[in-house]
């Protein structure tokens, strides 16, 4: 095999830096890939130009990247699911113990996860990485490795809609035309929203989501006012749609989300902001407005595939941009303009096909 194995490594805030690091042995309930395809997530430009995401602070070198595909080159000495050559995407969270989140089939809120790219975790953002097997899902043949990468932001988008109650004939008002708002949109579709409509400030953005499928498109400016927004959803709408999903994490964008929905509905919050925020309680607690929370996905993976699968869900327009690996740099830059949509890294130099 051969030695390069160029990783992206966050060493400290704003430090951002290409390297050679050995290409790691497997243990028996792990694989090792040759990474294809990961996609540049808004928590890793975050880490880099903070070196924190709230209480997760960066205080030695990591490996960037948790939204991966690539094809499995050996096996551990336990894994009898997976072999040579099978691609796979990457499921980038894995239990560490048998706890009581494990046993209720919520991973993802145990505290001591292990999760690519989180601190002290290392991501996937290189040629060479090794994963537990139980957490790398085959792909079938008409799924390429861009979309198996795109499994990772479109589980938040099913899970959101899961945790909301996105059934058939839901309307639905997504908050955000970014990547986790567009992949919202894609799942409450899928999941038989008759109804969405999604806002933005970029008519960019707001232009792919009309693409992507979106019914009502709501540009919002940073100075209006979250009650006149609300207004403005239900008049676009013909009525309060009954579940909110707000993938921003700003102020003003969690207001609307709580009064825009109506009476007895669901309000879920993606987007992550600050620690403290100011909303009205009293308007979702005397509405009978439930307001949840989503944190990452669980138990999702099977079902992402399957959508992609059957084409019921087409994450191909996400992808705006691909660099090779060795461009890490300049595609963390325009990551961190958001110029674009999602940027995809290829990092395997004989193969920079989707």
């Amino acid at each position: 095999m051969e030695k390069d194995n160029l990783t992206v490594v966050l060493h400290s805030k704003g430090d951002l830096r290409l390297e050679q690091r050995p290409i790691p042995e497997p243990g028996p309930n792990e694989v090792l890939l040759q990474m294809h395809s990961v996609g540049i997530c808004g928590s890793d430009v975050h880490y880099w130009q903070n070196g924190r995401i709230g209480d997760f602070v960066l205080k030695q070198p990591m490996v960037l990247g948790h939204e991966a595909s690539g094809r499995v080159v050996k096996v551990g000495s336990a894994v009898t699911h997976l072999k040579a050559g099978d691609r796979v995407a990457v499921e980038p969270g894995v239990p560490r113990e048998v706890d009581e989140f494990f046993k209720s089939g919520h991973y993802n809120l145990s505290p001591s996860i292990f999760f690519c790219a989180t601190p002290p975790d290392d991501g996937n953002l290189c040629r060479y990485y090794k994963h537990n097997a139980n957490f790398c899902y085959k792909l079938p043949d008409n799924v390429t490795y861009e979309e198996g990468a795109l499994i990772e932001p479109l589980s938040v988008g099913i899970h959101a809609c899961k945790r909301a109650g996105v059934t058939l004939g839901s309307s639905v008002f997504v908050c955000g035309a970014g990547p986790i708002g567009l992949v919202s949109l894609l799942a409450a579709k899928a999941m038989g929203a008759s109804q969405v409509i999604i806002s933005d400030l970029s008519s960019d953005r707001l232009a792919k989501a009309k693409e992507m499928g979106a019914d009502f498109l709501l540009h919002v400016k940073k100075e209006d006012e979250p009650k006149e927004m609300a207004k403005k959803v239900e008049g676009m709408l013909g009525c309060m749609p009954q579940i909110s999903i707000e993938c921003t994490g700003v102020q003003s964008s969690i207001q609307t989300a709580i009064y825009a929905a109506r009476s007895g509905g669901v309000v879920v919050l993606v987007g992550l902001g600050a620690e403290m925020t100011t909303v009205s309680l009293l308007n979702a607690a005397v509405r009978e407005v439930d307001i949840r929370g989503v944190f990452r996905y669980c138990n999702i993976w099977p079902v992402a595939i399957s959508m992609l699968a059957s084409k019921k869900v087409n994450v191909k327009p996400l992808v705006t941009h691909r660099f090779p690996l060795e461009q890490a740099m300049q595609a963390s830059e325009m990551s961190r303009q958001r110029l674009g949509v999602k940027v995809i890294l290829k990092c395997d130099k004989n193969d920079q096909n989707p």
